[in-house]
């Protein structure tokens, strides 16, 4: 089974999650940033719409001038422009993927 992590090393629950996994691929998606077609695909597995997948607490947030009811492809292309905003970690296995919140979170997809 491949298991792919958006990573940020320095974060708690990212690590956490990480600690989860088996052998996982780790994307430092801060240095390796996703795509505006891999992060529509990534809200396609999750199932969830765009703002459930940023980080809405981080100062580019507010200095992008981006609201929590802005449309799904002004925030994809935030996220693609500035991977900070992107909710960390994401995991992806099986055709599934979860965000690490808690990290426990993405173990029912493993």
């Amino acid at each position: 089974m491949a298991v792919e992590i958006w990573h940020n090393p320095r974060c708690t629950k990212s690590r956490q999650t990480l600690a989860l996994l088996t052998a996982p691929t780790v994307r430092l998606y801060l240095k390796d940033a996703p795509t505006v077609a891999e992060i529509k695909a990534a809200l396609d597995t999750l199932g969830v719409p765009a703002i459930a997948m940023m980080r809405t607490g981080e100062a580019v947030f507010k200095d992008l001038g981006l609201s929590k009811t802005d449309d799904a492809d002004k925030l994809i292309a935030a996220m693609a422009a500035h991977p900070i905003l992107i909710e960390r970690p994401i995991v992806f296995a099986n055709g599934k993927a979860a965000i690490g919140r808690p990290p426990e979170a993405v173990l029912e997809i493993l």
